[in-house]
């Protein structure tokens, strides 16, 4: 099946949630839904049970996707939403796959917790996509997720949660001073959390002391494999969030970091610099546990 978004009045749908809400409920096979250059100022869900979907732009400069809750947005019934609630797309179905378009939390720095993209997803795929906001851009909620060739942007703990996710070839930029990547809450017991394959760190002008992480939860799995770091990072690296027994339980990993912000010897005790045998094991397949993204 394949569907039509556009800014054109007689093209298709005008409107993404209007057109997955127009899948039937007992259409199983793949959706295709190809979205025409705009901005598209809404907040999008991917309902649980929606068939597999690929939500299809045009490139990341021309197909935009915004909205600007936060977390002290308020709701219908008057409280503020929080932040699960915050995303502008909202991901649930079992099956997900994006490329080539831009997502977007428009709130602004200083708002809060503002998430771009909630990804609690079986299985998602993001390729060339642009991820941008300041606080809590991008949350791994649960089951594998795949990013290829992202850009990822924010300023503190803008990659969070608990899925075992794949960054290969994606450029991770720090907007703020002080800031910290990733904020993993790994499930005790799972061999991997984020796995960031042949990355790079940027950082914007002036942007210093920025930490590649600290564990929202006490297994939080990061590793860092042949990543291109630039100077904001601070040469510690880790931070333990307040919380020292939490470096008995952390695993933070690097192997071949390179760049001004590579710095091994001033790294935190507790972390780790993998050996290339250990390193070899980073591969999509063991990382993802047998599935492929290609497929999809």
């Amino acid at each position: 099946m394949l569907i039509t978004v556009s800014k054109s009045v007689d093209e298709g749908f005008s409107s993404l949630q209007a057109a997955l809400d127009s899948i039937p409920q007992e259409h199983k096979e793949e959706v295709t839904i190809r979205i025409k250059p705009g901005i598209y100022e809404e907040k999008i869900t991917v309902k649980q049970g929606t068939p597999p979907v690929l939500l299809l732009g045009e490139d990341t400069n021309s197909t935009i996707i915004t909205w600007s809750d936060n977390a002290h947005t308020l709701g219908p019934d008057g409280e503020p939403i929080g932040t699960f609630k915050s995303g502008t797309l909202n991901v649930f179905a079992e099956h997900f796959t994006a490329e080539n378009l831009t997502i977007r939390n428009a709130s602004g720095p200083g708002t809060g917790q503002a998430v771009a993209a909630f990804v609690d997803a079986g299985h998602a795929v993001f390729r060339r996509v642009r991820l941008l906001g300041n606080q809590d851009t991008l949350y791994t909620g649960q089951g594998k997720q795949y990013y290829n060739e992202c850009y990822i942007e924010g300023d503190v703990d803008y990659i969070f949660g608990a899925a075992t996710a794949l960054f290969e070839r994606c450029r991770l930029h720090n907007k703020r001073s002080r800031g910290y990547i990733t904020a993993a809450s790994t499930p005790e017991g799972a061999p991997f959390g984020y796995v960031f394959l042949d990355c790079e760190i940027t950082g914007g002008q002036g942007v210093s002391e920025v930490y590649l992480g600290r564990p929202w939860r006490p297994y939080a799995h990061v590793a860092f494999i042949r990543t291109v770091i630039d100077s904001s990072i601070i040469g510690e690296g880790w931070h333990n969030w307040g919380q020292p027994d939490r470096e008995e339980t952390s695993r933070y990993e690097e192997y071949g970091s390179s760049g001004p912000g590579a710095n091994p010897e001033a790294r935190a005790a507790w972390s780790r610099q993998l050996i290339p045998q250990e390193a070899a094991e980073y591969r999509v397949l063991t990382v993802l546990d047998g599935w492929h993204p290609e497929g999809y």
